[in-house]
């Protein structure tokens, strides 16, 4: 009893929810000229959990009907406020349903799903405006951008296998496409943060969100910009610094949670390299935005999937010779090893040598090995953004890099 109870309280609260975001929605209509309002969705999504409970005992043909007629009514309500208004929207038709449904899933199933998804609802129902302008102001290539990605994602990669199909276990398609998927959504998100908030601010969200994920893979999306808009090659250097920086605070949090001891033999290099870096970009946006005239960065193509792909390759390849290194040298080759996968990723060398650090491999070897990682990864990305954006991204970011790297070197040395 005291289950249902609590059941039938969230089926009125997710009616309140939904009827105070359309109550103010219709704010300004005149009293009894509203077909539905707060009190209405209200009482809507406990009529559902009522139905719920009352399908529980008198079977689910009993809801059916009851939400057949309850729609009924509902719409003919809607019709007649329709009539007299001249509104022909049937946003609020599917609302009450919502609500009525949602109200009888929170008596008959997961309570927290109920809750998520009237909260969802609630949210499209308030960002209507919002969500109105941004359609007005999508452009075509925008739209085909979301479509495609929509399509690798939800349509490609399902069906790729996820398991290895070359003879030494390394190649796992669906890996080579999500890591496509990776490389395009950062391209198109930095393409979207630049016309949201201008181009420097865009450039820096763009890289500290891809940098989480992968500093290379947004090394070479920006570096692609740069390419596309060789004025801007010193914003977009400044946001491949910016992601090496948050690929350093990454390698600090995982040695920290897998292995803290080791962290004590890398926090002075990693804190020198990472200062060093992010001062690198900082001078770079500064020396930008202190220029008399502010570069519009402008791309045609803003999802660029043939680049992403070939990209992607590279980078499978790479990860395909490190693999092979390791099987031919052995646990003697752990240091050329480290330095030959940290071109495509430094987080699989952290992982790796924080695990095995003072167990099966020394600590000065893991703690060798990951700098060796950072270090070739810091520079190998600037190698990528010379041979993708061009020679002038290249040449900042290499000098940024090379002054990160020996900063690194002589932290690691001292400590």
């Amino acid at each position: 009893m005291n289950d249902l109870f609590s059941r039938l309280a969230v089926a009125l609260a997710i009616g309140l929810l939904v009827g105070l975001e359309r109550g103010w929605h219709t704010r300004d209509e005149r009293d009894k000229q509203r077909a539905a309002g707060f009190r209405t969705f209200a009482l809507c999504g406990l009529l559902g959990g009522i139905s719920g409970a009352l399908s529980q005992v008198l079977g689910p043909v009993l809801l059916g009907f009851i939400f057949v007629a309850y729609t009924g009514a509902f719409a003919a309500f809607q019709w007649l406020e329709a009539r007299s208004t001249n509104d022909l929207g049937a946003t609020s038709v599917v609302a009450g349903m919502l609500t009525f449904v949602l109200g009888a899933y929170a008596v008959l199933g997961n309570l927290n799903i109920a809750i998520g998804c009237a909260v969802a609802t609630t949210l499209l129902l308030a960002l209507r405006d919002p969500l109105h302008r941004w359609i007005a102001a999508l452009r075509w290539e925008e739209m085909r951008a979301v479509l495609i990605l929509l399509a690798m994602s939800f349509l490609l990669l399902p069906i790729l296998p996820n398991r290895t199909v070359d003879p030494w276990g390394t190649v796992n398609p669906a890996q080579i496409w999500l890591l496509a998927i990776m490389i395009a959504s950062i391209s198109f998100g930095g393409y979207v943060a630049m016309r949201v908030f201008g181009s420097h601010l865009g450039i820096l969200m763009a890289a500290i969100v891809g940098g989480v994920s992968s500093s290379t893979a947004t090394t070479l999306a920006l570096a692609k910009l740069g390419g596309e808009t060789p004025a801007a090659d010193r914003p977009l250097a400044g946001g491949i610094l910016a992601a090496g920086v948050v690929m350093v605070v990454r390698v600090a949090v995982f040695t920290a949670v897998l292995n803290p001891s080791l962290l004590l033999r890398l926090w002075l290099p990693l804190t020198a390299g990472g200062l060093v870096l992010a001062g690198s970009a900082a001078f770079l946006f500064w020396r930008t935005r202190t220029e008399s005239a502010s570069p519009d960065i402008q791309t045609s193509n803003p999802l660029a999937l043939g680049t992403a792909i070939k990209l992607a390759l590279l980078i499978s390849f790479i990860m395909l010779a490190s693999d092979l290194v390791q099987r031919t040298m052995g646990a003697g080759g752990v240091l050329l090893i480290a330095g030959v996968s940290g071109v495509a990723d430094v987080a699989a060398v952290t992982i790796s040598m924080a695990n095995l650090g003072g167990d099966q491999l020394s600590m000065n070897t893991a703690v060798y090995a990951i700098a060796l990682a950072l270090g070739v990864n810091t520079l190998s990305k600037a190698v990528m953004a010379g041979w993708v954006g061009g020679a002038r991204i290249g040449r900042d970011v290499a000098i940024g890099s090379a002054l990160a790297v020996i900063a690194g070197g002589a932290g690691l040395a001292v400590s």
